[in-house]
């Protein structure tokens, strides 16, 4: 029944920007649902990037990219985006929308559905 369809990557420079977009269908209460961006690098675990409260009301980011990143929602249109700002070459990675199992949710292990993960890939 639910069904994360994201879109926004693609290639971008070393300093560019971008915005992925999450939209969400069938999760029932969007508000109640906490909203994160993880992402994996080649290698690498995958991690949180960023996430927003179920309100909007709360944000938090990886070290690596506060300050240069926001993520918001539009809980009308049960749409989350993250805007990445000033990207880096080591950016590059997959990135997964991720639906909280409640409003402030953001662990591995309170992950209710993972998108389908959408490549940014960060040129030199």
């Amino acid at each position: 029944q639910v069904q994360l369809v994201e879109s926004g990557g693609g290639s971008v420079q070393t300093g560019g920007s971008l915005t992925l977009s999450c939209a969400a269908s069938g999760l029932g209460t969007f508000v109640n649902h906490a909203m994160n961006w993880y992402r994996q690098a080649p290698g690498k675990e995958r991690e949180l990037v960023a996430g927003i409260s179920g309100s909007g009301s709360v944000t938090w980011f990886a070290d690596s990219v506060k300050g240069r990143w926001t993520i918001s929602r539009d809980n009308a249109k049960e749409t989350a985006y993250l805007q990445m700002n000033g990207v880096m070459p080591e950016e590059t990675a997959v990135y997964y929308c991720a639906v909280g199992t409640s409003y402030l949710a953001r662990d591995p292990w309170a992950i209710a559905y993972w998108g389908e993960g959408t490549l940014v890939t960060v040129s030199s």
